[in-house]
Order: C-alpha cells, then structure tokens, then sequence
C-alpha cells in the first residue's frame, strides 16, 4: 500500500525492479540489495529521505538478569536503566543462538541457524555472497561502522568487516583474540595495529596473559565508536557497537574477568571473579552513558536510534559463579543452553519522540530481525532470503500494526547439540538435536522451565517436531552430534 507521503515508483521504475529482483539475486545478491534501494530512494520525495541513525549497542555474555531495569540487586547499571526510562524493555526478546559467532551470524545476515552459514564458534568465515545489516544500511547511503568484537571472518578472508557492508572497523576479528583484554593488536579496517601490551608466547589469535598492561581494549574501542560519531553526525550512520564486556578471559587462569580495577566495587567481600564481573558491567554502563550523552551535545537525539543487548545468556567461565549474582534473573540455563537463560536476552530501545517511554514491551522478537528492522527504518530494500520479522511498527509506538513470529527456532552442536523452538507460549527443547526425546514446557505459567508437559499434549508435541523438521537445513559444515567440518581456504 501506498502511503500518502510517498510517491509511487513510476512503470520504468517498476519494471526495472522487478527484473533485478528476478535475475541479479541469483548473481550477486549484495548488488540486488544496493539497486533495490537506490530505485526505493529515488522513489522518493527528497523530503521523505530522511531515516534515523541507527546506534546498535551489544554486550558480550550479559545475562538477562545483569541489569538493574531487569531485576539485578548488587549491581549498578544507572546509564543503561535511564536508557529503559526513556524507551522501550522487551521482555520476550531471544538472541540468535547461545554462543558468540552464530549469534552474530544470525545477527547480521537475518537468517535463524537452521538457514545460516555460520551455526557455530570455529574458523569459519562470512562469504561474498551473505548480505548483512551492512550492506543494507551502506547501499541506503548510510556511514556504517563496528567497533569492537566481529567473529565472522578472520585475517585474510571475504568474512571481514570491511568487506561485509562496514566502511570503517576497530577491533577484535576472532573470537578467540577477543578473550583477551590485554592484547599485543588490534585491527583496523585489515590491517594490524600494535598495542603496547606485552604478551608473552601470543599465537595466531592472541592467546596468552598480559605481563605488561596498558592498552585495555575496551577503552580503545569505546573512544572509537565516540570518534566515529563525531565524524559522521551530519549523516546517516548504523554504528555497531559489539563490546567483549563482560566476557572472561578464558586464556587468563585465575585472572579471568580482567579489568583496570574494580571500581565501585573493590571494597566489597566478593571473590575476585565477582568483583571483576561487577566491574566489568559497570564499565560497560559507563560507556553507554558517554555515548548518550555524545548523542545529546551533538543534537542528534531524536534522529537516533539506540538498541542494547547481548549476545547470548551468562557465563560460568574465568572463576565466575552466574549464581552469584543471579545473572539469568528468573530463566533456568545459561551460555551453552538453549535453556531460556541462555537465549531470552535484554532488549531495551530507545528513539526520542518516537518510541514509547518507559514502557514494557511483550513482543516475542529475536536477532534474526535486525536485519528486517534496520531496512524498515532506513526505507531501504531487505534481502528476499532472511527469516526476521521488522519489529519498527512496536519501535513506533504502533503494535496494531506489528506482525508477529509463527515461530522462533534455534540449533546447537556443542555438548552433543540440541535443537529448541518457541512457538506463541510453547518452548520445545531436544537433545540431540535430531533426537526422540523432545521437552515441553509452557513459558506463561512456567517461565523457569521446570515442568515438562510434553506427555499432555501430544498433539503441540508433533507440532513442535513438524517446525524443528522444516527449519533445519542439513549442511555440509554442520553436523549433529559432532564438530564443524573445517573449511579449506
């Protein structure tokens, strides 16, 4: 339907169209997004051009009971919870899977594990032909920037930032590099760029402990992200912020949650790995605050929109006990589960003047829709091939308007794998993925998942089995029970 403030394309414009979207997807599907979009924008009055910045904010291993606008005690998030003051909380909200590079993957490209290239952590790259959030945006003639932890492509491959849709990228490539916060580099854009931390018997990825720390990684990528809006203010710009915080430092031993110091929360009679855990949020809700109030000095307020979340649910990992502080709130699982706690995450959004304030919002949405929001709000054209449903009518205040998932779906190849769905209130859960023994639980009278109803009620049982059966998409890289194929390079 056409609204009445936008023009309709002319016949040419239509015809030509639809011959891109018939021949050039099957070529290159990143091309089709770029002409798609330039026909959508030229579409348009100059008037009407005009979408917000789009500033998406993603922590690393943040539980959904860490902060305090979701429950959390004994750690402070004041900048975080003024964010949820001023916009809108979901509640129902899933990352894309339970661990780092397959919820980015999912993240970015749209498309749920079942579909997605990359289902799992291991050195896997991003190819030419996925079409990220990036390629969106930057084709819609936006400035597009990452800061921080990628883990979709490696040194060397098509699977970097810089060539998946991002103009500028500062930070950690793999995964395995970003468990340290004390690094000998960084990357920028390809190349290397030289810290002064010392690191003794670093290897490919930047494993090993910091001896000489000066350079804390996280601190740089925030002054970067801050940089890269100064910069492109008087423009459209999508900036991901993908921090590591609070990430362990798996290669660091007893020294697992590194931090310059404990802050608030150094005179506390907490385990170490506690305090640095506090600390590290803390940091992270800091940096949130600089990046707001950078939002307010420059005027661009109410032409942004600001997303934060995290990656996947806690971590029991650097000494830390998820316990301690209740990190999953009120959901059985954390990181590695397909549990609720380790994917029901945070979501909080804010964009002045537009979106509801203060409110609460139900909407069962996951990471897969990214894609589809970021192209809503931008008026650009989606890739025909994602499984995300554009949440922007909810952002807008509109949820008349908002279509809803039939449903969710997650795999899983570690611990023997797993499989799960969320379907309206239902959550089926079975392992191996592929296997018999299918759970139910009904997440509206049981939401920690305690009950399994899966003997009363055969029939949403089958039901369940029928979704699991239609969403996984054998291949070759992928398979159950086992570890990722490599992939020759």
């Amino acid at each position: 339907m056409i609204s009445s403030t936008t023009r309709a394309p002319s016949r040419s414009h239509q015809y030509i169209g639809r011959l891109l979207h018939r021949i050039v997807p099957f070529v290159f599907p990143a091309a089709a997004v770029v002409l798609s979009t330039l026909l959508s924008e030229a579409a348009q009055p100059a008037e009407n051009r005009r979408a917000p910045n789009i500033v998406f904010i993603l922590a690393d291993d943040l539980g959904y009971g860490d902060l305090g606008c979701y429950g959390q005690q004994l750690i402070r998030t004041p900048n975080i919870d003024r964010l949820a003051e001023q916009g809108l909380r979901f509640t129902q909200f899933y990352a894309g899977s339970t661990v780092c590079a397959p919820s980015r993957c999912v993240l970015m490209t749209g498309r749920h594990l079942g579909h997605c290239y990359i289902r799992g952590n291991g050195k896997i790259d991003l190819r030419p032909e996925d079409v990220t959030v990036a390629d969106v945006l930057k084709a819609a003639g936006y400035a597009t920037g990452l800061f921080g932890k990628w883990g979709l492509g490696h040194e060397g491959s098509d699977g970097v930032p810089t060539r998946q849709g991002f103009d500028e990228f500062f930070g950690y490539l793999d995964q395995h590099h970003a468990h340290n916060y004390y690094p000998t580099f960084l990357i920028r854009n390809e190349r290397r760029v030289a810290l002064r931390n010392v690191v003794p018997r670093e290897g490919k990825y930047g494993q090993g402990v910091a001896e000489e720390q000066v350079d804390y990684s996280h601190d740089l990528i925030a002054d970067e992200a801050l940089d890269f809006i100064d910069r492109h203010h008087k423009q459209r710009f999508f900036l991901y912020l993908s921090v590591t915080l609070p990430h362990a430092n798996n290669e660091a031993g007893s020294r697992g949650m590194e931090i310059p110091d404990y802050g608030d929360y150094a005179d506390r009679d907490w385990p170490a790995p506690e305090k640095g855990r506090a600390a590290m949020i803390g940091r992270l809700d800091r940096d949130v605050g600089r990046v707001l109030k950078r939002l307010a000095q420059l005027g661009i307020d109410e032409q942004t929109v600001v997303m934060f979340t995290s990656d996947n649910g806690p971590h029991a990992e650097g000494g830390s006990d998820p316990d301690f502080f209740d990190c999953n709130g009120p959901l059985r699982g954390i990181k590695r589960d397909l549990y609720e706690g380790g994917i029901r995450v945070p979501l909080i959004v804010r964009w002045p003047e537009t979106t509801p304030r203060g409110k609460v919002s139900p909407h069962v949405g996951y990471f897969g829709d990214l894609l589809a929001t970021a192209a809503d709000l931008a008026g650009a054209a989606a890739p025909a091939q994602h499984d995300g449903v554009s949440f922007a009518p909810t952002i807008k205040g509109d949820p008349e308007q908002q279509r809803n998932h039939d449903y969710l779906y997650w795999e899983f190849y570690e611990r023997g794998s797993a499989q799960a769905v969320r379907a309206d209130n239902w959550k089926a859960v079975v392992r191996p993925l592929g296997g018999d023994n299918l759970e139910l639980y009904d997440l509206d009278s049981d939401l920690g998942e305690q009950h399994d109803v899966a003997a009363k009620h055969p029939a949403v049982v089958e039901d369940m089995r029928s979704i699991m059966k239609q969403a996984h998409v054998p291949a070759a890289l992928w398979k159950p029970r086992g570890k990722p194929a490599r992939r020759k390079r």
